[in-house]
């Protein structure tokens, strides 16, 4: 561990316990999407007492808190998500949600309180900043788009503007402690594929009286698997999953319509426009050779998340300083999971990291559950980590003047 940051892991570990209570506080009463009212007020009380100015205005239940340095200097953004699963939790935790059908199994609630305890390590060393750190509690990451709502209402815009962001994301597969990532793509652009498939219904003992939108529909979702591996660079990756196919009422009818969901994934802007002129070819075409006429929606969600080369070689070398470079790891691709922070890297340069979560005491040779498992469980002694992580990025880039 660098010698300068001792203090900071030290003093995270002393905020350790303060830093798990928020975390089952909100665990215990998770809420979803933009509006997390409960969740906003344990944030503010939280960050009591600190030198920050905060805002909570907007269409969302945002936490934006800003604490300036004593001397000028470039401008960091710090963000934690803080909105929870539409799950029915199975964790048996003493703590476990207490709201049915809603759990973090995404762990935005260990987000939070690693962010909180950050905000406390910087406070006690605003007398040393040069320049301004912004944290960013923010809603709606869960498909909802919260960071984009944000960017709309002016959290780039507002002085000081920040010229960078960091983001940390739990990984209960990853060792406790670990913090992995990469420069370039880090995760995948998610957007949703619906097909509507509208034939002509009848007996289902006289198909050649209908025209049956069924067995087009399963021809589609082959042909959809042929085109990712037959018409995509493998070094480009796509993934197309149909995930749900319903039709018809009954056994002895032949259905009128048929619909496809599923979900498209690429690590480029270029694999994505392909992709998505390739899935409305093939369905167009399999549609028309049986006589069925198709609907293709491809509703575009969040873009690929692009760490700034950089940025993503300061930060890794923050972690290492921290950690250890034997904790460190260089991840050698991308993962297909989507994020919306990706609308803030668009516009300024910045990192996400994985923060190994893996519990201790599991059952040998078991894997832990993942992210959005109902069954997800965290290591809590790496909210310290974090919190440390967090502080240790953003001091270092002030001393940098915002030099990377």
């Amino acid at each position: 561990m660098d010698p300068s940051f001792a203090a900071l892991v030290a003093e995270a570990r002393e905020l350790l316990p303060e830093a798990v209570r928020l975390r089952r506080r909100l665990h215990a009463q998770p809420e979803l999407g933009l509006d997390l009212p409960q969740t906003r007020a344990a944030i503010v009380e939280a960050l009591d007492g600190l030198p920050l100015e905060l805002e909570t205005g907007g269409a969302t239940s945002q936490v934006v808190a800003t604490l300036r340095g004593a001397r000028p200097g470039p401008t960091l953004l710090l963000r934690a998500d803080m909105d929870a699963l539409p799950l029915q939790e199975d964790t048996g935790l003493e703590f476990a949600s207490e709201r049915k059908g809603a759990m973090h199994a995404c762990g935005h609630d260990a987000h939070v309180a690693m962010l909180a305890s950050a905000a406390h390590l910087l406070a006690r060393r605003r007398d040393t900043l040069a320049g301004t750190v912004k944290l960013l509690f923010q809603p709606g990451e869960e498909g909802f788009g919260g960071a984009r709502i944000l960017i709309g209402e002016g959290l780039l815009d507002k002085e000081p503007r920040a010229e960078a962001a960091f983001a940390i994301h739990v990984d209960p597969s990853l060792p406790a402690g670990a913090v992995a990532t990469r420069p370039g793509p880090l995760m995948a652009s998610a957007d949703v594929l619906s097909i509507e498939l509208i034939g002509r219904g009848g007996h289902a003992s006289m198909p050649h009286l209908a025209v049956d939108p069924i067995p087009v529909a399963c021809e589609i979702v082959l042909a959809l698997q042929t085109l990712v591996t037959r018409r995509t660079d493998a070094f480009d990756p796509v993934v197309v999953s149909v995930t749900r196919v319903s039709s018809g009422t009954t056994n002895n009818v032949i259905p009128a319509t048929a619909h496809l969901l599923g979900t498209i994934r690429s690590v480029s802007e270029r694999a994505r426009r392909g992709i998505h002129e390739g899935i409305r070819r093939v369905v167009s075409g399999v549609a028309a050779a049986h006589d069925v006429e198709a609907k293709v929606n491809l509703l575009e969600g969040y873009p690929v998340t692009v760490n700034h080369d950089g940025f993503a070689r300061f930060a890794r070398g923050v972690a290492a300083d921290l950690v250890g470079s034997e904790a460190v790891i260089d991840m050698r691709t991308p993962i297909m999971g989507a994020e919306d922070f990706s609308y803030i890297l668009e516009r300024v340069p910045g990192a996400m990291v994985f923060l190994g979560a893996r519990p201790s005491g599991g059952a040998p040779g078991r894997a832990p559950a993942p992210l959005h498992s109902n069954r997800m469980l965290l290591e809590e002694s790496v909210l310290a980590t974090g919190a440390a992580l967090h502080a240790a990025v953003a001091l270092r880039f002030l001393e940098s003047g915002g030099r990377l």
